[in-house]
């Protein structure tokens, strides 16, 4: 059988190209309105500021009828990957950490079969199946692509490969992808692809963390953790975007967002897509944002995302951090191979030699709160990032808040496992918001120091509320009890059932505008969970 007839619903106006050839992607950009509009999906190009392009941009509400539209089809729940295989069998990365619907990119692909196709999943909730397929491919052929190449300067991996296919994206709504690739051996692996929303008025903001996705890749035997003999002192200084994931291509992802994108499209509040890399580049995109939602693991900023997403705030947009460690590492966009801003760097300890020491001191890719220039995470996440490994239960210290509601938890109820594996506390010494609201205070024990992971919420003068989970493992909680893949940590069903509805609680009241027009303001309670400390306002 076909393969776009098994699956009644695939779009068929994508379309993929050997790269060989000298014709373009099917869906040329002078049929993009038309067959926009036939479809009711938002026929949008790439940022004029950024990429040189006509500004395409369609009315925020036909972005959101379309993804409202997508929500109601069928999904396909064969997106799960069968069979991973060795990591040569198939692996490939995409020219691009985001597009908007109908904008080509490139995909690079290296497998030892003689073919295999591409496969396009869209992740939302879908009855349950949690993806739907919206475009596969026809055969590729296959080839084993070269080595990759090594910077000795900075130990820099690059896959330094020849574009494969390219892609078209007509008629793919807004939304976090896993494109499949499935090589005819039956290895399998994922190349992750948000399509972006290019306007957020009105909606929340899903901001994906592909600079930290990067930062983890041990591709090629370098991350910004280890080098090729596993030492720290031997690590990438700089990493790129232009080579594949490790694992099985999309492990961030599936762990730390996928939960949450699934469960937010659920509740159907409108959703707009993006990731830091895009507000980093064009903060246009949160104007009159509802709500920005940064995910289980988003561990590096630029100093511009960050700004910007500050700037939001303080213009009425909520804030949720549904991690721990969140903003943590100060990092500076440049080039790769594949164009601007595709290369995160990250001196980390090795500051001394990042070459804006001399005359960029606010650009040094060190931690946040460090020297030379200190601006600690807390003056925007509320809670300030402490220690890891820990394992520890999530203890509920203020039942009667609106974020618990329905959840028939009292104080000192506690959910095993929930804290850990990084966690964050409300630590008065650091640059403190005021006033900040404890509503979770957890005793834990990290390399043998007894200390506390805090959930903490608090408000603005634009009314703006924020909050913080001060756990990482907020989102995979989810999951917890039931039989979805991911690290469920001993999680049981009833921790599930409490974050799921704690969550639910928050990105409906979020959805709905600034918190503190609509929701009790926070009661400030840092001394009494903390007496005598000084406290330091942000």
């Amino acid at each position: 059988m076909d393969d776009q007839a098994e699956h009644g619903d695939v779009s068929t106006h994508g379309d993929v190209r050997p790269q060989d050839s000298d014709q373009p992607a099917l869906g040329r950009r002078r049929f993009l309105g038309a067959v926009g509009a036939a479809a009711g999906v938002a026929v949008a190009g790439c940022d004029s500021a950024s990429h040189g392009e006509p500004d395409r941009a369609a009315r925020p509400s036909e972005a959101m009828r379309a993804v409202d539209a997508e929500r109601s089809k069928r999904g396909n729940a064969d997106w799960r990957i069968r069979s991973v295989g060795p990591q040569e069998a198939v692996e490939g990365y995409a020219d691009k950490v985001s597009v908007v619907p109908g904008e080509e990119f490139g995909l690079y692909v290296s497998t030892t079969s003689p073919g295999f196709r591409v496969s396009a999943y869209r992740v939302g909730w879908y009855g349950g199946a949690q993806a739907r397929l919206i475009w596969r491919s026809g055969r590729v052929p296959g080839r084993r692509q070269k080595p990759p190449v090594l910077i000795d300067k900075t130990r820099t991996v690059q896959a330094d490969w020849q574009r494969t296919v390219r892609v078209g994206t007509e008629n793919w709504p807004e939304g976090a992808y896993l494109l499949r690739l499935d090589a005819e051996g039956g290895h399998q692996r994922y190349v992750p692809l948000i399509v972006r929303s290019e306007a957020a008025a009105g909606r929340t903001l899903l901001m994906h963390a592909v600079a930290t996705w990067q930062a983890y890749n041990t591709w090629g035997g370098f991350s910004l953790y280890q080098g090729q003999d596993g030492a720290y002192g031997t690590r990438s200084l700089a990493v790129g975007f232009d080579r594949p994931y490790d694992g099985n291509g999309a492990v961030k992802f599936l762990v730390y967002e996928r939960a949450l994108v699934v469960l937010a499209e659920r509740l159907g509040i409108p959703l707009a897509y993006t990731t830091g890399v895009d507000v980093h580049r064009d903060p246009k995109v949160l104007r009159g944002a509802a709500a920005v939602l940064s995910l289980g693991h988003d561990e590096y900023w630029t100093p511009q995302q960050r700004r910007y997403v500050t700037r939001a705030r303080d213009a009425g947009t909520n804030v949720a951090f549904l991690g721990a460690n969140t903003c943590y590492r100060r990092i500076r966009l440049e080039r790769g191979p594949g164009g601007a801003d595709r290369t995160v760097v990250c001196y980390k300890s090795a500051y001394h030699d990042d070459p804006y020491l001399a005359n960029r001191r606010d650009l040094v890719t060190t931690d946040f709160r460090q020297q030379p220039a200190p601006d600690p995470e807390s003056s925007l996440t509320g809670v300030f990032y402490e220690g890891y490994p820990t394992d520890a239960p999530y203890v509920v210290h203020n039942p009667g808040h609106w974020v618990y509601a329905g959840t028939g938890v009292r104080r000192g109820d506690s959910f095993a496992h929930l804290v850990g594996v990084e966690y964050d506390r409300v630590t008065p010494g650091e640059p403190t918001p005021e006033p900040l609201e404890i509503v979770a205070h957890s005793p834990l024990v990290c390399n043998g120091r007894h200390s506390h992971a805090d959930s903490a919420y608090y408000t603005v003068p634009s009314k703006a509320g924020v909050f913080a989970t001060g756990t990482m493992r907020w989102v995979e909680g989810l999951m917890a009890g039931t039989r979805e893949a991911g690290r469920n940590h001993g999680m049981d069903a009833r921790t599930g059932a409490f974050v799921r509805r704690t969550t639910e609680n928050l990105l409906r009241a979020f959805a709905a505008g600034p918190c503190a027009k609509h929701r009790p303001k926070p009661e400030d309670n840092v001394a009494e969970v903390y007496p005598g400390a000084s406290r330091v306002r942000a």
